[in-house]
């Protein structure tokens, strides 16, 4: 199915998409990047990825897959994450095989389909970009989260194509002397950062859901 979505790089990536149990991340104007202090992690481009999944409207035809991690770094003070923030490669996006079951589809020509300038025109931006701009304690009374451990509330500027909006999502990180792990789960409206196909209110746009789970493992060490 051509006329499908992934979503961020956030970021960078990544609830059941097009389904009423979604946790979208908040989403406000651009914020300032947290100050980068104490010890710096540089992240691991292999084991770190960016996933995604995205449906037409109701949550048919679902369609899913991963993105690459090209560069990126975790700041690191008093055993806390500081700030950072990280690359995602827009030309490794990579649509699961499993996730195209029609006889006539082939996942190839999706993902070719999404990387052109009807959707993420990796052409003119090759890269989407996540920088951190807070980072709290998660308090589970007071936000829902995928993640059944979250303990951090994460805050930072997504970038996706030509517009930068602030996003809030939980997160697990946990930090030793060696590395910092963190996961994430949460979806996002693509239509925020201009992400549609053809024009917003087209009945082909229309048909895709709005809301693209993004899913974050991420790898850092000294």
């Amino acid at each position: 199915m051509r006329k499908l979505i992934f979503a961020l790089p956030a970021l960078i990536l990544l609830a059941s998409c097009g389904g009423a149990s979604s946790d979208k991340a908040t989403t406000t104007d651009q914020q300032e990047a947290a100050a980068q202090a104490g010890k710096a992690y540089i992240i691991d481009t292999i084991t770190t990825s960016v996933t995604w999944k995205a449906a037409h409207k109701g949550g048919m035809a679902p369609r899913w897959g991963v993105i690459g991690v090209s560069s990126g770094m975790i700041s690191v003070d008093s055993n806390a994450v500081t700030g950072g923030e990280f690359i995602v490669n827009m030309s490794s996006l990579k649509v699961d095989s499993a996730s195209v079951t029609e006889k006539d589809k082939k996942a190839a020509d999706l993902e070719g389909h999404l990387k052109s300038a009807d959707f993420f025109d990796v052409a003119k931006a090759p890269t989407a970009k996540f920088v951190i701009t807070k980072v709290e304690a998660y308090d589970a009374t007071k936000q829902k989260s995928l993640l059944a451990d979250a303990n951090y509330l994460v805050s930072g500027n997504l970038t996706l194509k030509d517009s930068t909006l602030n996003i809030t999502f939980p997160a697990k990180i946990e930090v030793t002397e060696t590395g910092v792990t963190a996961t994430a789960k949460f979806t996002i409206d693509r239509t925020a950062w201009g992400v549609n196909y053809k024009t917003e209110g087209s009945p082909e746009n229309w048909v895709i859901a709005k809301d693209v789970e993004i899913g974050l493992n991420l790898k850092a060490t000294k």
